[in-house]
């Protein structure tokens, strides 16, 4: 495996020729070259010289922040490859934020090694993310400038999510800034009057799942694959209640928290992040144990001892009642993977405002040094 230092120069490629020369390219590792213009190199580029064209590429093992590639090649003129040039650029979507800045498309320099290498950079390579890659086969000469093969076929892979080890290194992250542990009786969800209606209508009483939106780090596992109910249960810390605002409706359903959380439940973390501002979200997931969301969560997700973390807890106290905390300085976004009836608890309108913070795919805040790790965000 060989990481990828970030050097100042750019090479030519099969979809953007640049007009600057390569130079000092390391022996001994791959290289990043940023590249853009649209002219030909005039210097640092020999001919094209008769060296094989990789051919039937192969991109495998691939994790939000790396992969490995390989590659066919004809036997002629083999010995005389010293390096690999990997042109890599990130797929523009019709969606892209018009507020971003331009991708800058990456060439990796890389010495001629035993094939399948290991490509690993989290500064050119986010999750959940298309890229597009080519390689060609490059010889130094004597001179220091290059004899190249001309490119092979494009081909396109996606990144992979977050693993268990990235969100670790988040859970550990939210860990230090959430607070003391404050107790807590029901969990809530506001709506507006016609989600509840519905439910009653047409749903047979019950609030049904749906599909985890994109709000949160972009690596995160469970955007648009996990099924649940989203619901909250912070409290103000004056009162020990529920807040009376609310983003997502004047409606609000609440029940008390042993319904949706015990020891027949397992708790996992799923994210943390912010959206530039100084509040901070940790979403958690509770999943009725031997559910299939409780099998979604455990191949993807770390399992929290419910009666000893730092986010949201379920206790026996001396009379063998359930006792529940949260974390007083985070945000607490809790997902529970069953659908839940609504006879279990009680809908009425809240007194207070309608405020505009929603979470709704919300966009994590790529620069937040306080939620954010060394991978793609």
């Amino acid at each position: 495996m060989m990481e990828v230092p970030r050097v100042g120069h750019s090479v030519s490629s099969p979809t953007s020729p640049c007009e600057d020369m390569m130079k000092n390219l390391s022996l001994d590792a791959i290289q990043l070259c940023e590249r853009e213009g649209n002219k030909s190199l005039d210097s640092g580029i020999a001919e094209m010289e008769d060296l094989p064209v990789p051919q039937n590429i192969k991109i495998s093992n691939i994790t939000c922040d790396s992969f490995k590639i390989c590659w066919d090649m004809d036997s002629r003129s083999k010995e005389r490859i010293t390096h690999y040039f990997i042109d890599l650029n990130k797929k523009e979507t019709k969606n892209a934020n018009k507020f971003k800045h331009k991708d800058v498309p990456t060439k990796l320099v890389a010495k001629a090694v035993p094939l399948p290498m290991t490509v690993r950079g989290h500064w050119f390579l986010s999750p959940r993310t298309e890229y597009t890659v080519a390689v060609q086969t490059a010889s130094k000469q004597g001179d220091g400038d290059y004899a190249v093969s001309e490119w092979s076929e494009i081909i396109e892979f996606c990144t992979g999510d977050y693993s268990t080890v990235h969100l670790t290194q988040l859970m550990e992250k939210a860990e230090v800034i959430a607070g003391r542990m404050l107790r807590f009786s029901v969990f809530y969800r506001n709506q507006h009057k016609e989600y509840f209606d519905h439910a009653r209508e047409a749903q047979n009483n019950k609030m049904l799942l749906s599909v985890k939106d994109n709000s949160g780090s972009h690596g995160s596992p469970i955007s648009g694959k996990l099924e649940g109910i989203f619901f909250s249960c912070n409290t103000e810390f004056n009162t020990g209640k529920p807040p009376q605002d609310s983003p997502y409706g004047r409606y609000r359903f609440q029940l008390p928290a042993e319904e949706l959380f015990s020891p027949k439940t397992n708790l996992y973390f799923a994210d943390f992040y912010c959206m530039y501002t100084a509040y901070h979200y940790v979403i958690l997931v509770i999943a009725p144990k031997g559910s299939s969301g409780d099998e979604f969560c455990k191949q993807r997700l770390p399992a929290l001892d419910i009666a000893n973390n730092h986010f949201l807890t379920c206790s026996e106290d001396e009379d063998g009642r359930l006792v529940f905390h949260h974390a007083q300085d985070l945000i607490l976004e809790v997902i529970y993977t069953d659908p839940v009836d609504l006879s279990l608890g009680t809908v009425a309108e809240i007194s207070g405002h309608l405020m505009s913070l929603s979470t709704v795919n919300a966009k994590k805040d790529p620069s937040c040094k306080t939620c954010n790790i060394s991978v793609g965000r």
